[in-house]
Order: structure tokens, then sequence, then C-alpha cells
């Protein structure tokens, strides 16, 4: 009677080998997982970061915007405050020539001098007003120009055609191209020789479209 021989078991399937074989699996497995987790968390950790510091810039943006609008108003208000100054400054010297006039004339009860006074000081605020660009309207012997001058009352002139500036009440001046008062004048009106020449001009065409029609 033949003896059976043992059957040879390959180490790989032994229980003992497939059991720590599993478990070096499985701890392989849980160090992946926890591998991974732990790149996303610092992912997640690394975007939140980056929020923070964008709304951090967007905060300080916000803030330097906010001050530099202040800070443009202010000068803004202050040039609005302070923008009449050149002009105050230049008006000045002005007050005090008209000032040395007057004391001058009450010290010698001289009108002559008062008067020179006067005119220089008015000359030296015309000169002021030019400098600021704000320059008188001619007026006199000017066709009237109802932008720029204010008719305030008529007279006849034979020796000036109608509507023409015999004399100015008071001076007009204007900044640039805008009327800072209009010129108050006195206006020329038609003359009865004018208005006789119109008539007769009228009739000579009255007469001229007689003959059209015969």
């Amino acid at each position: 009677m033949s003896r059976k021989k043992p059957t040879k078991t390959h180490p790989g399937s032994h229980p003992e080998f497939d059991r720590v074989a599993a478990e070096q699996m499985a701890a392989d497995m849980a160090a992946a997982v926890e591998n991974q987790q732990g790149v996303e968390s610092g992912t997640v950790a690394s975007l939140q970061a980056e929020l923070e510091a964008a709304k951090d810039r967007e905060l300080r943006t916000q803030a330097e915007l906010e001050n530099y609008r202040k800070r443009v108003a202010r000068q803004m208000e202050e040039e609005r405050r302070y923008a009449d100054l050149p002009l105050l400054r230049d008006l000045l010297p002005v007050l005090d020539n008209m000032e040395r006039a007057i004391e001058a004339a009450e010290k010698t009860h001289d009108t002559a001098s008062l008067l020179a006074g006067v005119k220089m000081v008015a000359g030296q605020l015309e000169e002021v007003l030019e400098r600021h660009r704000c320059i008188r309207i001619e007026a006199l012997n000017e066709p009237f120009n109802p932008h720029l001058h204010e008719a305030i009352s008529q007279r006849p002139a034979d020796e000036r055609p109608a509507n023409t500036v015999l004399a100015v009440i008071q001076s007009g001046f204007r900044l640039h191209d805008r009327v800072v008062r209009p010129s108050q004048v006195i206006v020329s009106m038609a003359s009865s020789r004018d208005e006789a020449d119109q008539d007769d001009s009228d009739m000579d065409d009255e007469r001229t479209d007689d003959h059209a029609d015969l």
C-alpha cells in the first residue's frame, strides 16, 4: 500500500502570510487616504489664506480710495474758498493809493491833487481788471448790440445812423467771452430826414410794383 505524499503549499497562500499582507495593504491604503486628506486640507487652507489676503487687499484699496476722495474734496473746497486771493492781492494796492490820495487832499485842501490821485487809482484799477481778463466793452459810436449794450434811452441824431451808441452812461465789462455786465447806453433814433427818405423809398417801390402789374 503506497503512502500519500503531503501537498506543498506556496508561501503566499499561507493563512498567516495572507493576514499580514492584508494588514499591510490596509495600512498602505489608510496612509494614502490620510495623505490625500492632508493634501486636500492643505489646498483648502491655502485657498482660504489667499481669499483672506484678497479681501484684505480690497479693504485697503477701498480705504485708500476713500482717503483720496476726501483729500481731493478738501483741496477743491480750499481752491473755491481762496479762488479770489490773487484778485484781492492786486486790489489792495489800489485801495492803498486811494487812501493816500484822500489823505493828501485833506492835508492840502487841493482838489486838483485829489482829482489827479483819483484818476491814477481808476487807471490802476482798470489795469488790475485787465490783468484778470476783465475787459471794458467798447460802446461809444458803435452799432447797438443787445448782447453787449443796454439801451436806457434814445434821442435823434441827424449826423449818426439809427441805432448808434451816442453816449455811455455806465461802462460794461466782460470776462473772456462772458458779459459781466452790459454797457448802459443812449442810442440814436431815426431822424425825420431818414424817415422821409424811407417814405420816398417805399413810394418808389409801390410805383415800381404798379408798373410791373400793368
